[in-house]
Formats: structure tokens, C-alpha cells, sequence
């Protein structure tokens, strides 16, 4: 368990996916570039099974915004989409049920 303020360290956001591509040499690997309203970054997921990459494009997204950047594959992933596994075990995108502004904090 964790306490209120631990969870409010975490930062959640919208994002918009504005460029999606797939990794090279990974069946996958999916590499995001992502609006959050004030910049752009780069999320490396593992989405490629379920998701064509243009299939991506202008969808809205969660993410963890503050999470420390990692290297996969030789690319840096700077933050975390949030998604659930449906019942074939395929990840499930998490997002708004309407239209948000890029950036929005989730609360």
C-alpha cells in the first residue's frame, strides 16, 4: 500500500500521439513521440501485437510523465503509457473518454 502523498508523486497526464513508428528488429516494440501541451517526448512501448502504429496516430493516451527516462533497444523512453491486458492477454490503451487538452493532469 501507499499513502495519499506518495500517489500524488506520481504524475499522470494526457498526451496526444502525434508520430508512431515501429521499433526495428522488434515484432512489439512501438516508439511514440507524444504532445504534453508545453513538449514533446519520446515513449518506447510494448504495443506492436495489438496496435498498428497508424492506427496511433491523434489517439489520446495516459502516461507516467515523471518517470526517470530508459533506454530499450537503443532508444530513450521518457515516460509510461498506461494500459490493461484483455482477456487474449493483448495490452489495452487507457484512454479519456473525451476529447482533453495535451498535458492534462490527471487527478
Amino acid at each position: 500500500m501507499i499513502n495519499f502523498d506518495e500517489f500524488q508523486r506520481v504524475n499522470l497526464r494526457v498526451v496526444k500521439i502525434i508520430e508512431a513508428e515501429r521499433v526495428e528488429d522488434s515484432d512489439k516494440l512501438v516508439k511514440l513521440i507524444v504532445d504534453l501541451g508545453n513538449e514533446k517526448r519520446q515513449i518506447v512501448a510494448g504495443i506492436g501485437k495489438k496496435y498498428e502504429p497508424n492506427q496511433l496516430i491523434n489517439k489520446e493516451i495516459v502516461i507516467i510523465a515523471n518517470l526517470e527516462p530508459r533506454e530499450i533497444m537503443g532508444l530513450e523512453s521518457q515516460g509510461m503509457l498506461l494500459a490493461a491486458k484483455n482477456q487474449n492477454n493483448q495490452p489495452v490503451l487507457i484512454v479519456p473518454d473525451e476529447e482533453v487538452s495535451p498535458g492534462e493532469k490527471i487527478s
